[in-house]
């Protein structure tokens, strides 16, 4: 068996002695005056950062977390909506060697709280929308500040009961002493959808953040002239490290948005000259039906496969690309300048070793489909681990040392890779990654149902929605299944149809075949 490499103190890479903070002081010192930070509220608080600015916010919001005695290895809870503040307290558990742990915000009080005591939080940052459930989700003797209100609401909500004001953050304070730069030390976690039953906590090191930065931003092409509106949401790797880290590294702008609006995207675009988006199917199909204005400054935009309605609709040209929070950067990418594959991702990147294996463990042939692993370093091309799971750590890795995506891939006689399916249980769902496990865990949970599964349901805005087919007690309604649903599972999660069978169709060693149950939706 050989052993994934991981990043230590001995290991020379292109980060060594270097940090987050060393990137942010870096561009504060040397271009202060540059725009980094812009904030589209939708709610009038819209304001503008410069380098300078945007380092010295973090550092207020840095000592004022050490005053909550907030430190090294401790772990802080976001449970926000895209806003300045989370940006600042990112970088502010950076900058104190503490960890940011993002959780998304659409899931309900049963996954915040199992966010919270999975990640054995320290201190929470949340919005009023969703101060009450963090609020519950923490021991009462930690801290909860909460922002005044909702990202993209204008009225400001009274404080939940318990919580503090999150301003209390970002009053003026003493700067701290620097800490020694440490590469290998953790910097966020991010929770992301596996075959379990809950998601796992992904472990990026300042090493992992700083890959993110350079690599991305070269995968992209990002300038320094360069504007990109942010309207997925940060507590993902393609907000947090696809366009903000690299745009920070490359010295461009952000245009931050609470959330992705149709009707707002063309206006925020021109008024603030963007050049380039990161966009997913859903954003790109929900500007299909709206007028374009007649001219704009995007020079490309990046999605998961060169596109060509893209370039006949708006004359932008595309950016395919692959990965995933597990492999920090573009483990496949187009090559930009260059022709690609309609609808490909693009080819094996140079940072990273791609292989495409068949069921027999041999490389596939070109025009064969197969499964994708990734080779790299745990701790800087790839992530440290997960969260207090060495177990699940290890299962993610083959025998040999590769990462296993889960993804089955293409492959061309020309290289190019194209997306085929999961071969993993999982659901994509409006650019969530989804496991259909833990839908099934939540239906189980229901009186009286006996069995579940879940499969994916096509749909043309959100690639795939859920749908469940159950074997239950004579009497239990559709509805209710849902409503159950619906209280534990995040919005995107719930199913869209509940479908009742004498029993599931099942193979070899009771295996449910759930090719059979997406047949029958066809």
């Amino acid at each position: 068996m050989t052993k994934t490499p991981t990043i230590s103190a001995a290991m020379i890479h292109p980060f060594s002695g270097r940090d987050v903070p060393w990137l942010l002081r870096t561009r504060a010192e040397t271009t202060p005056d540059d725009p980094f930070l812009v904030w589209e509220s939708f709610a009038g608080e819209d304001r503008a950062w410069n380098c300078a600015a945007f380092a010295a916010a973090v550092e207020d919001c840095a000592a004022n977390l050490a005053a909550q005695d907030i430190g090294p290895g401790d772990r802080v809870m976001i449970h926000l909506d895209n806003c300045p503040e989370f940006l600042f307290l990112w970088f502010a558990c950076a900058r104190i060697g503490a960890i940011a742990v993002t959780t998304n915000t659409r899931c309900p009080a049963d996954e915040i709280a199992y966010f919270a005591t999975h990640s054995r939080a320290a201190l929470a940052v949340t919005q009023p929308k969703y101060a009450a459930a963090v609020r519950a989700s923490m021991d009462a003797g930690l801290p909860v500040l909460v922002r005044e209100r909702d990202p993209g609401v204008e009225a400001v909500a009274p404080i939940a009961g318990g919580c503090l004001p999150l301003s209390a953050l970002f009053v003026p304070a003493d700067p701290l002493p620097a800490i020694a730069s440490d590469p290998t030390r953790p910097v966020s976690v991010q929770y992301t959808s596996g075959t379990t039953s809950r998601p796992k906590g992904v472990v990026w090191t300042h090493a992992n953040a700083l890959w993110a930065a350079k690599v991305n931003a070269a995968h992209a092409g990002v300038r320094d002239d360069d504007v990109t509106p942010v309207f997925l949401p940060l507590f993902h790797t393609n907000a947090i490290g696809y366009s903000t880290l690299a745009s920070l590294w490359s010295g461009g702008t952000i245009v931050l948005q609470p959330r992705f609006s149709a009707s707002r995207f063309w206006d925020i675009a021109r008024r603030h000259r963007c050049t380039w988006a990161n966009m997913i199917g859903f954003t790109i199909k929900s500007l299909i039906s709206r007028e374009a204005p007649a001219s704009h400054d995007f020079r490309f935009w990046a999605c998961a496969s060169d596109v060509a309605p893209i370039r006949a609709l708006w004359g932008i040209k595309t950016i395919g690309w692959w990965g995933m929070t597990e492999t920090v950067s573009h483990g496949i990418v187009a090559d930009r300048g260059w022709p690609n594959a309609e609808m490909g991702m693009g080819h094996a990147a140079a940072e990273y070793g791609v292989r495409v294996l068949s069921d027999d463990g041999e490389p596939v042939l070109p025009g064969g489909t197969g499964k994708l692993q990734i080779l790299g370093v745990r701790g800087l091309s790839l992530f440290l681990e997960y969260l207090d799971d060495p177990a699940a750590t290890a299962a993610a890795f083959t025998g040999d040392g590769w990462l296993d995506t889960g993804d089955m891939v293409t492959l061309t006689p020309s290289g190019d890779l194209f997306f085929a399916e999961r071969e993993k249980d999982m659901l994509k769902i409006g650019g969530e990654n989804v496991a259909a496990s833990e839908i099934e865990r939540v239906l189980m949970g229901f009186p009286g149902v006996v069995e579940a599964a879940v499969v994916g349901r096509p749909d043309e805005m959100l690639d795939e929605v859920a749908v469940a087919f159950i074997v239950a007690a004579p009497g239990i309604e559709a509805a209710a299944v849902v409503t159950h649903c619906a209280a534990q599972l995040a919005d995107f999660k719930v199913p869209r149809a509940v479908h009742f069978l004498d029993e599931l169709p099942k193979g070899t060693l009771d295996k449910v075949l759930k090719r059979d149950l997406r047949a029958r939706l066809v």
